[in-house]
């Protein structure tokens, strides 16, 4: 029986890059390797087909069976299944495939061309209706590639005029005031409890967690490393968390490059063995040889704190 998404969700949700052969087709063996790699790795649960995942590349029937095959493997931990769309009839079907496949709930952003603030609940009341009341969704805040403005105010309203909203995958930045907001409305009553997963690659994590963030949901090619940030700091360990963070954090900062920040991501996932190659389906950027001499360099410099950083090949 499928466990549906509910508001006490917690732990590290990795965002899944789609898999792709340098023929550009689907590598549904890498699908298979990836997420036994995220089990090992402490994943509470799964998110695919999400900005990292190079959606909009694939067509409807493709992203139908990556989620599928992701969900089959991923041995009843919940998967979460990014159906954004400019259309409802794109969502609509894809969110109903995604649910009899198994999945426990769906995420949703907002189209770029939402201005107000009554555009954006409007739009994703409409959403929600589209969907179905009885899919759990997950609300992504991410304006600085979405380029559309959420304040706390706006987000408390979706969360209290939608039931059936029960996460924000945050990525607002700077966005930890944000948090701290959310959490003081449901403090004094006038917002029901929701989970909050952080994005932004990870960035801001350690401190995200000490704000009142119920853990991750991002892409970052460690995600062994933000499991174990989330669980120390779960466990008072905060100097223990912050240590194990600031290691990661210059290749942090460089997988947050605008425009090859994926191809970084799916580079480390390859050299640690999670995925076959690093293939994005065109068009996509790639790393020169040069940019790839600087990850490796990195990749030492996380070694001599992270044993997981040293790769074989060095």
């Amino acid at each position: 029986m499928t466990m549906l998404l509910d508001n006490t969700a917690q732990g590290v949700y990795p965002i899944a890059p789609t898999p792709f052969l340098a023929d550009g087709r689907i590598d549904f063996d890498s699908i298979d390797g990836l997420t036994d790699f995220y089990l090992r790795a402490g994943a509470t649960g799964l998110t695919v087909l999400g900005i990292m995942g190079e959606a909009p590349k694939l067509e409807q029937s493709e992203a139908i069976a990556v989620a599928a095959r992701f969900i089959q493997r991923a041995k009843g931990i919940p998967v979460i299944v990014g159906v954004s769309s400019p259309g409802f009839a794109a969502m609509t079907s894809l969110t109903k495939a995604s649910m009899d496949a198994g999945a426990s709930g769906v995420m949703i952003a907002p189209p770029p061309s939402l201005r107000t603030d009554d555009q954006i609940t409007t739009y994703f009341r409409q959403a929600a209706e589209a969907i179905g009341p009885g899919v759990p969704w997950v609300l992504q805040d991410y304006p600085l590639t979405l380029s559309v403005i959420m304040t706390p105010g706006v987000i408390r309203k979706i969360i209290t005029e939608i039931p059936s909203c029960v996460m924000l995958k945050h990525e607002d930045w700077p966005g930890l005031e944000k948090i701290s907001a959310l959490r003081g409305y449901s403090k004094d009553g006038s917002m029901r409890e929701i989970s909050i997963l952080c994005g932004n690659g990870g960035l801001f994590l350690d401190f995200e967690m000490e704000r009142g963030a119920d853990g991750a949901m991002t892409g970052y090619a460690f995600p062994d490393m933000l499991a174990d940030v989330v669980r120390m700091q779960k466990a008072g360990e905060r100097e223990a968390a912050h240590d194990l963070f600031d290691a990661h954090l210059p290749l942090l900062r460089y997988e947050q490059q605008q425009g090859v920040g994926l191809a970084v991501r799916k580079y480390v996932m390859m050299r640690r063995g999670m995925i076959a190659t690093d293939a994005q389906r065109k068009p996509g950027a790639g790393l020169t040889a040069l940019a790839k001499q600087e990850v490796e360099y990195l990749l030492g410099r996380v070694g001599r704190v992270d044993g997981r950083a040293r790769l074989a090949g060095e």
